[in-house]
């Protein structure tokens, strides 16, 4: 894991705060570490705080009552996990998963709360960062409904690169299956596609992107619609 920064505006939602929001925001986030595989939360049950990821990146889970599972969004360095705790929710039907580990920080659901209900600039923010990630959800259920798994696979690198720093992800098969919602054979054989084509260097628990552009080009168009919202809806510190 890299050493932990000790800086929560390298998360792009807290960095474009305004001064007066941010000083007051600032006391109440705790540094945290963020362990591959750890759960965040769980579908169904209660949040007790909102994650702003800095070097690590979230996945969220869609789960089924047989224990299968597919990724319907993913959340790094440029916005939050828990939007539910500020929308009125409370909980959520997903689950939040570690996917990359790194760092980030917390705030407590009550700070939350309080904060979106003070009704300033914030609030404004968080909505957009809001539609933003309905999108990537909604543009990944029809890349999963109508796109290869060649394809898939390429978005999935993309979205994953875009909130981190360089080239490397390190992450299990089984992992990667259970974001994909596919068995991990078909992974190994689709990773070993791209390795094949000069795209990526993949090993056990290790993927190095080689070749970025290429994987934009293979990828479908679903990863370009997302950046675009994200690009959209955000301010420029946000763009990812």
């Amino acid at each position: 894991m890299r050493p932990i920064a000790d800086d929560p505006k390298l998360n792009q939602l807290l960095a474009s705060f305004p001064d007066a929001e941010w000083l007051r925001w600032k006391p109440q986030l705790e540094r945290v570490k963020l362990e591959l595989g750890q759960v965040l939360y769980e579908a169904g049950g209660l949040q007790s705080h909102v994650y702003f990821p800095t070097t690590a990146i979230v996945s969220l889970l869609y789960v089924l009552e047989n224990g299968a599972s597919a990724e319907i969004a993913v959340v790094g360095r440029e916005g939050l996990v828990g939007v539910s705790l500020f929308m009125g929710g409370q909980s959520t039907t997903n689950r939040a998963v570690v996917q990359s580990a790194g760092e980030g920080y917390r705030l407590r659901a009550s700070g939350m709360q309080t904060e979106f209900n003070r009704a300033g600039p914030v609030l404004h923010l968080l909505l957009r960062y809001t539609q933003a990630l309905i999108t990537q959800m909604s543009q990944t259920a029809v890349c999963n409904r109508h796109h290869s798994l060649d394809q898939q696979l390429c978005r999935w690198l993309l979205l994953s690169l875009d909130r981190l720093d360089g080239n490397d992800l390190v992450m299990t098969q089984e992992l990667i299956s259970n974001m994909l919602g596919v068995r991990r054979e078909g992974v190994t054989e689709t990773a070993l596609s791209l390795q094949r084509a000069g795209l990526i260097d993949y090993a056990r628990g290790r993927i190095k992107v080689l070749n970025r552009a290429g994987l934009e080009q293979r990828s479908c168009e679903c990863y370009a619609v997302v950046k675009a919202e994200y690009d959209r809806l955000l301010p420029a510190t946000l763009a990812i």
